[in-house]
């Protein structure tokens, strides 16, 4: 299996602790080929300290219990990050293991790993007290026993995602946060059982939190997340897409807690009005990215607050916002966000949008990406204009088949071509 190079040149010249020390910069693939030159190149490729970050997402289809037990073996006390995103082949038994040989485990994504139960998290609890971040997204046997579990065992946890885990509820939110106050990051994006109750101990409990991620909880309301707001002030990013119930005062209390807010999603929440977001905006300057789709009341107004107060904005999705008009990205392609930082702009299904906008924004050099999908008014040679100011930028935008005009002097119906062909 090995070749007889042992003597080569490279093992004369290098101590092994140096040749160790280069290992170290080799992802797994590498590590292995690694393996096979030598004898003693397989004993440095396979040494325990190379394997501190290993990520198997390519190999998903292909990694068993049996293969994280392994390595968990070797690696032992020296691997801090393991990444099973999507290995549906590991389960509880392969877990356990792993949680025994690998204590100072401080990052794992189970993200996917549909196989996995509460018996897991119990296992994590009684053998990693260091872990600090940990990804459970679409686990969906996870229940509250898993936050308990991880309340006790893992105090340092800094970060944890239980997205799509729908069996979660406000008893085991009580439970995690209050026995890890350092939690800056929770995803509990489809989590569709938690209620205002559970907002409520976030925001008594979580005075780190950075990241929040609230998509399509549907239950939640004002009532909930102004606690999360007045509670967590050093939150910056804010996911609440798809919850129809909040309204205006969720944006002032934003506005007057949050003023490091970077990241704000409330795609479909069509109640949110201008008055909202002029709160917002004139309280939270560093916002960069906002998802506005089908906030469907908004008008310019809006787009008026955010380029005069929001000088750091670079994406901004205004998707199915149908009372924009060319008036407003005037505003936004003259503001202060305009020259230097605006990358991403999403008018897709904005009725009002003419080319006159796309003039607006030839002077946004940053601009990498806009959507022009079903702008009725945008047509070929207005893109072809903007991109002689920006070359580079990719346009998406589809062209309906045009309409033929009614026939002279026949009541007989007229189709357009795509009716005809069907």
């Amino acid at each position: 299996m090995f070749t007889n190079s042992d003597e080569a040149v490279i093992n004369k010249k290098l101590p092994k602790e140096l040749l160790l020390r280069i290992f170290s910069f080799l992802d797994v693939v590498t590590l292995c080929r690694c393996a096979q030159v030598s004898r003693s190149w397989n004993v440095l490729a396979l040494d325990g300290s190379n394997w501190q970050r290993i990520d198997l997402f390519d190999f998903q289809r292909d990694i068993e219990g049996r293969v994280v037990e392994n390595i968990s073996k070797r690696c032992g006390g020296f691997l801090r990050k393991l990444s099973l995103r999507g290995c549906l082949g590991v389960g509880d038994t392969a877990l356990r293991t792993f949680a025994q040989n690998c204590r100072n485990i401080e990052l794992l994504s189970l993200n996917g790993c549909t196989k996995i139960t509460d018996s897991t998290c119990n296992s994590l609890s009684k053998f990693c007290p260091k872990l600090k971040h940990l990804d459970l997204a679409s686990c969906t046997s996870i229940t509250n026993l898993s936050l308990k579990a991880l309340s006790e065992g893992c105090p340092l946890l800094e970060q944890l995602n239980i997205s799509w885990c729908d069996q979660v509820t406000k008893d085991g939110i009580q439970a995690l946060v209050r026995s890890c106050p350092g939690l800056k990051g929770l995803f509990l994006k489809g989590c569709t059982q938690l209620e205002d109750e559970a907002l409520k101990h976030i925001g008594a409990h979580c005075p780190e939190l950075v990241t929040l991620n609230l998509q399509t909880c549907s239950q939640i309301t004002d009532e909930g997340l102004i606690t999360i707001c007045r509670g967590c002030h050093r939150l910056q990013s804010l996911c609440v897409s798809g919850c129809a119930n909040i309204t205006d005062a969720i944006l002032h209390a934003l506005g007057q807690n949050c003023p490091r807010l970077r990241i704000l999603e409330v795609a479909r929440c069509s109640q949110l009005t201008d008055a909202g977001f002029t709160a917002l905006a004139r309280n939270c300057h560093e916002l960069e990215k906002m998802d506005l789709e089908e906030c469907v009341q908004i008008t310019d107004g809006t787009l008026i607050q955010l380029s005069i107060h929001c000088p750091r904005l670079q994406v901004l999705s205004l998707s199915h916002c149908e009372l924009i008009t060319d008036d407003g990205i005037r505003h936004l392609g003259s503001g202060p966000c305009a020259h230097d930082r605006l990358e991403v702009i999403e008018l897709d299904n904005c009725p009002l949008i003419t080319d006159a906008s796309l003039e607006h924004l030839k002077s946004c050099h940053s601009l990498d990406r806009i959507e022009l999908y079903d702008c009725q008014q945008i047509t070929r040679a207005g893109i072809k204009r903007l991109r002689t100011h920006l070359p580079n930028i990719k346009v998406h935008a589809y062209f309906a088949p045009v309409t033929p005009p009614p026939s002279v002097g026949g009541s007989r119906q007229r189709f357009c071509r795509c009716c005809v062909l069907l």
